[in-house]
């Protein structure tokens, strides 16, 4: 009975363990709503806000919207995940890095918004490449797909 005991008392204390582990795996997550989305607020809704352009209507005139410093919109979420996941998959990386990740070392035409000081971009650019997951700077069609899966991107 005692060994019986003492193996219980191991299997309750090691699933506890487990599930504390899991736990505070997941509160330090990077999500949208927590993490990205005050960045995105503070350093891009000027020009990618909800009076931006969508994707599409940005495609049909982009020199217009480029002249008035306004780009595509990625206000929400979902707005955002067309430059991420989506039909635009990479855009967002490829724009927002900081040039490690480039034949050449420079930075994408939009790293230099994401902070007003070194300090502050790469530790912004740091956060959205740990939300992303699988950073790349493919374009959509020459992804694959065990590269799309590593793009984590949660929610909340």
């Amino acid at each position: 009975m005692q060994g019986t005991t003492r193996v219980m008392l191991l299997v309750i204390l090691f699933t506890a363990s487990v599930i504390g582990y899991a736990a505070s795996q997941e509160q330090g997550a990077v999500t949208y709503e927590k993490d990205v989305k005050p960045i995105i607020s503070k350093r891009c809704v000027s020009c990618h806000g909800s009076n931006a352009p969508t994707i599409e209507e940005f495609k049909k005139n982009e020199e217009g919207f480029k002249q008035k410093n306004k780009g595509p919109r990625m206000d929400t979420y979902q707005n955002l995940m067309i430059f991420v996941n989506g039909t635009d998959t990479g855009a967002l990386m490829r724009r927002l890095d900081e040039g490690k990740n480039t034949k050449d070392g420079k930075p994408g035409n939009m790293y230099k918004w994401l902070g007003a000081t070194d300090e502050e971009r790469a530790k912004n650019v740091e956060t959205i490449k740990k939300w992303v997951g699988g950073w790349t700077l493919k374009r959509s069609a020459d992804i694959t797909d065990t590269e799309r899966k590593a793009i984590k991107v949660l929610e909340k």
